[in-house]
């Protein structure tokens, strides 16, 4: 498995199959790899004749640089779980420079709305960076399909979005969420935390799957009391935001209406580690 630092030298590598009209599958990582990236890797490998995973940190998505200089880079783990699968896999792995061309910064889009609610109200411009940098990377490998997981749903919406904006030639399939034993939604930010953290954490799944069982019965003003009061009891956690959205717009609903479906979303600390996770209510 080699990895390519270079564009060229990736596209040098695709060229084969691009000349033969093969599909390439994508899925963009920026590395610590766990269970959750593989599954996306996995599927990728099954759907394409050959895949590609990029492993990159991309600065211009963080709106805190302690956050940007704490994420895990775990390369040689990262390379050693990709082997494991079977697969016709390339791994590229840009520096910013490369990737960028020395212009390190995000484009500013237009998501129809999607990108001011719920991590966009908390996390100024990332949604403008996750923007430049997926563009960049798909216009680097040229992939028939691109694999996202659900955990972060809000991101996928906004890459669907993007494909339309930038009129991309690439199909964005978007992949259940992968979770540990105790249900907390697997993450690269999952290995900073320590035993009992992890523990804790759970409180996460947990409270969203009591929000999906008093869903129907309960209106989302009960449901927003409920899970603040969970929060409050646990000394560890702190909650960041909690909402019921619209799937449609993202748009944090007040009241239900049929024939909408709905989702929950939360987003929390932990030891200095913000976690985000979300499920179906209907």
């Amino acid at each position: 498995m080699k990895i390519h630092k270079s564009s060229a030298s990736l596209q040098k590598a695709l060229l084969p199959f691009l000349e033969d009209c093969k599909s390439i599958g994508f899925v963009p990582t920026m590395g610590a790899l766990h269970k959750g990236h593989i599954s996306l890797v996995e599927q990728a490998c099954q759907e394409n004749e050959c895949v590609v995973v990029s492993i990159f940190v991309n600065p211009t998505q963080f709106n805190n640089s302690n956050d940007l200089d704490k994420y895990p880079r775990t390369l040689e783990g990262d390379v050693a779980l990709l082997k494991k699968v079977s697969g016709n896999i390339f791994v590229f792995f840009p520096n910013a420079a490369e990737l960028y061309k020395e212009n390190i910064v995000s484009k500013k889009y237009n998501f129809e709305g999607i990108e001011n609610e719920m991590e966009g109200k908390h996390r100024a411009g990332h949604f403008d960076g996750v923007g430049t940098v997926l563009d960049l990377l798909f216009r680097t490998v040229k992939p028939n399909r691109a694999y996202f997981g659900e955990k972060d749903f809000q991101q996928l919406q906004i890459v669907k979005k993007l494909v339309e904006i930038e009129k991309l030639p690439v199909e964005i399939i978007g992949s259940p969420i992968i979770r540990e034993n105790s249900g907390l939604a697997m993450s690269s930010r999952n290995k900073r935390l320590n035993k009992q953290e992890l523990e804790e954490a759970a409180l996460i799944y947990k409270t969203l799957s009591e929000v999906k069982g008093k869903f129907k019965t309960s209106t989302i003003s009960e449901l927003n009391k409920m899970v603040e009061t969970e929060f409050i009891s646990n000394s560890l956690l702190e909650l960041e935001y909690f909402e019921i959205a619209a799937v449609n717009t993202l748009k944090t609903a007040s009241t239900k209406n049929k024939n909408t479906s709905y989702r929950a979303f939360i987003a929390a600390f932990i030891g200095g580690v913000r976690l985000i996770d979300n499920i179906a209510l209907n």
